[in-house]
């Protein structure tokens, strides 16, 4: 990751902070890229009744090997822009699984 990467991921004491911008209603789930702000997540569900907020604790959760309570909305709910909280893991290895899915130029 470059260093406009360092904003997008902070390390907390319990593990490590992802600022995401959510698309929702898209043909799959995955990383589409990153910024200095954010890291930029596209969803299959639709953003009405919480089902893109599933969908991305879903996806996030299994892109890091995670268990489901692991991975938590701790602002955004209702917004496209989030803050993401994944408990128990390395910030390294947060940057390293984004870079593989790096598809834009930063």
């Amino acid at each position: 990751m470059t260093e406009n990467s360092q904003n997008c991921i902070k390390k907390v004491e319990n593990g490590v902070v992802l600022s995401v911008r959510l698309t929702p209603n898209s043909s799959k789930d995955d990383f589409i890229g990153y910024c200095d702000e954010y890291v930029k997540i596209k969803v299959s569900a639709p953003p009405n009744e919480n089902k893109a907020n599933k969908k991305l604790l879903s996806f996030l959760s299994e892109a890091f090997n995670l268990s489901k309570s692991s991975v938590e909305i701790i602002s955004g709910d209702k917004s496209r822009l989030k803050r993401v909280l994944l408990k128990n893991i390395d910030e390294e290895k947060v940057k390293q699984k984004i870079f593989l899915y790096d598809k834009i130029n930063t």
